[in-house]
């Protein structure tokens, strides 16, 4: 007994019997689904011809008449077949009948008119296959149950949940949003390196690749565009920021990817406290474009970004929640810490910066913000300006919310020599086994030498999106990132 695979191949190889091609280019479409709906009154009453395309999401024989439902984009219209209407060889009933299947992609043609139940339809009067599909959708009422399956096959997924497709949706908002808000507030958006021969910008695990013609290794950026965009401010240019993608080698977690969207601006002239008044401004208008609120719930947080933001101290955050004093610690002291609150770290390359930082981290997640973060000691941000009042510290700022940094900003370090000096700490790191150390960068900071002006620089991932989502980071991409698995039989 043939399979419901087999059938439909073996429905394909009959049609293709016939001389008819079940994968045409053209289609001869005259409104969507949509429009019929919205201008149904009238359609209807001047007896428009209408000739729609779609998928097939249902069928209903009835003996010699068939009710079926075609969706197009989002909107579904129901469709009825009559066998003394449907004549017209190849495409007649009994094709229609014999040889059509839920999931088909068909065009329609015909008038419309209302059931005894007042359902709007389409009387068919021709219609053609313009798409065989050869696997036969998941059950209708329940789809993909399976979490992994969901992923793997996610065209199905967003095909049965409106949910998803909402999401895509709202992040291409979100994504607009931003680079609408840029643009008038006078930024430029520039394109920078995806392939370097130095990462830099950022304290992650690159991918590392051979570029073949120039028989060189590079890495995939990790950060997005900092250093090249701290470079146009060299150039002259005042305010840049860039959207693309960015890869870190690094941990998945409901926060963490490795292929991601982020977005980073510098803006010549400005600090640090300018650079958070531009964010916050920058978030609540997200927040009210994208989900037309500015009060959310997120994991056990009830956030409000239209209150106050506070401002949060790191040093007094973590002594507060730890009891160590960051800038009188040592490793020792910490590593008994992380231990006695049972936080685990990753001991391969760990050093004081790692362990400084595992000791926020673990601080972080009960602050449920809106708020800054600042005050970030000059270990952890090799990037960045030092306080002019304490050296020990630097003009960072990291928005707060829901527990998790929420971003990544600061009056950028502008002292070449200074940077040079913190390069060559990061390079030992790196040597001693840090591999999210960051590497020595000298062509920038031969580039500084030529003079940098004061800039303020800022950068977002679509994390900020799947936190308002209250939604995992690989919920909200479209196709994340799965193990290979062999598919048979194709």
């Amino acid at each position: 007994m043939l399979n419901e695979q087999e059938t439909r191949l073996e429905k394909l190889n009959k049609i293709i019997s016939q001389n008819i091609n079940p994968y045409p280019a053209s289609v001869k479409r005259t409104h969507s689904c949509k429009e019929v709906l919205d201008n149904f009154d009238q359609l209807f009453k001047d007896e428009t011809k209408i000739i729609l395309v779609g998928r097939l999401r249902s069928i209903r024989l009835h003996g010699g008449s068939c009710f079926a439902h075609l969706e197009d984009g989002k909107e579904k219209i129901q469709l009825f077949f009559r066998k003394d209407v449907l004549f017209k060889k190849p495409f007649d009933y009994d094709f229609l009948k014999d040889l059509i299947d839920i999931g088909d992609f068909v065009e329609v043609e015909g008038n419309l008119f209302l059931t005894k139940r007042k359902e709007k339809t389409l009387l068919i009067s021709d219609f053609k296959l313009i798409s065989k599909s050869l696997s036969p959708l998941p059950e209708k009422w329940h789809g993909i149950q399976d979490e992994e399956e969901k992923l793997r096959k996610r065209y199905l997924d967003i095909l049965f949940n409106p949910e998803i497709r909402e999401i895509i949706e709202k992040k291409a908002k979100f994504w607009n949003t931003v680079r609408a808000f840029l643009i008038k507030k006078g930024f430029l958006e520039v394109e920078t390196p995806v392939l370097e021969t130095t990462t830099g910008g950022a304290d992650a695990r690159p991918f590392l690749t051979h570029h073949n013609a120039l028989d060189i290794d590079v890495y995939l950026r990790i950060s997005m565009g900092e250093l090249w965009q701290k470079r146009l401010m060299i150039a002259g240019f005042e305010k840049t920021f860039e959207i693309g993608r960015q890869f870190r080698n690094e941990g998945m977690d409901a926060e963490h990817l490795q292929d991601y969207t982020q977005m980073e601006f510098y803006w010549a002239y400005a600090d640090y406290k300018m650079g958070m008044e531009l964010v916050e401004e920058l978030f609540k208008n997200i927040a009210q474009e994208v989900f037309g609120t500015l009060k959310f719930k997120i994991g056990e947080f009830d956030i409000d970004l239209g209150k106050k933001w506070e401002i949060y101290d790191y040093r007094k955050t973590v002594q507060k929640y730890t009891g160590i004093d960051i800038l009188k610690t040592n490793i020792k002291e910490i590593e008994a810490k992380l231990k006695e609150l049972d936080i685990k770290y990753d001991t391969k390359g760990f050093n004081i910066t790692r362990a400084i930082d595992n000791l926020w981290k673990f601080c972080r997640k009960k602050i449920a913000g809106p708020g800054f973060l600042i005050g970030a000691p000059v270990a952890i941000s090799p990037l960045a300006k030092k306080d002019e009042l304490n050296p020990e510290i630097t003009q960072r700022f990291q928005p707060i919310v829901a527990g998790s940094e929420l971003g990544n900003g600061y009056s950028e370090l502008n002292d070449p020599i200074d940077q040079a000096n913190r390069f060559k700490e990061q390079q030992k790191l790196k040597e001693a086994g840090d591999e999210e150390a960051q590497m020595y960068d000298y062509d920038f900071v031969e580039a500084l030498k030529y003079g940098m002006p004061p800039t303020c620089g800022f950068g977002m991932s679509e994390r900020v999106f799947a936190f308002l989502m209250n939604k995992s980071a690989r919920e909200c991409q479209i196709f994340p990132l799965m193990r290979f698995k062999k598919i048979e039989n194709c």
